[in-house]
């Protein structure tokens, strides 16, 4: 996630810090902890990965508004991060906008700094699939398994659609 020698100073220094304990809450499943972590390392230099990795905890007690905003934070601080446009289209898409989420997710593929690329493809093949659009449900699966081979979510959900399409 981040490389200390990326943050020279002091601020972004304790900033990682706290980011790297916040995640660490989060894995153990201490979401209160977590936030609290995130809060105080975006107090102390903040980053988009900490905003959008803080809304990504909220997105865990469904507050997705709160989640939402967080990632609006985080494309505040860096516009070319991927994860914030994924995962506000993978918020509304909780909530059952299934039309809304498209463009966060066609941001998230054109984001010039972003390692999970699967994931927007994978998630739009879900909406393909809600809307009763297969075709374009299996491509958006096959794109995200060209992206990560070993996807073993997107090559089920490809062989589902396969099926229904014979």
């Amino acid at each position: 996630m981040f490389d200390e020698s990326d943050f020279p100073s002091e601020a972004r220094l304790r900033a990682v810090g706290l980011f790297e304990r916040a995640y660490r809450a989060q894995q153990a499943k201490d979401y209160p902890e977590a936030v609290e972590l995130y809060r105080r390392s975006i107090e102390t230099y903040p980053t988009a990965e900490a905003h959008t990795f803080l809304g990504w905890v909220y997105s865990f007690e469904e507050r997705y508004d709160e989640a939402i905003d967080e990632c609006l934070k985080a494309i505040n601080v860096d516009p070319g991060f991927g994860n914030p446009y994924n995962d506000i289209g993978s918020y509304l898409l909780a909530r059952g906008d299934i039309w809304t989420c498209v463009r966060w997710f066609k941001r998230a593929m054109l984001a010039p700094r972003y390692e999970a690329r699967a994931y927007p493809h994978f998630n739009l093949g879900r909406v393909y699939e809600q809307r009763r659009r297969p075709l374009e449900a299996a491509r958006q699966y096959g794109l995200a398994l060209d992206e990560q081979p070993g996807f073993g979510e997107a090559a089920r959900a490809l062989r589902r659609v396969q099926a229904r399409l014979s």
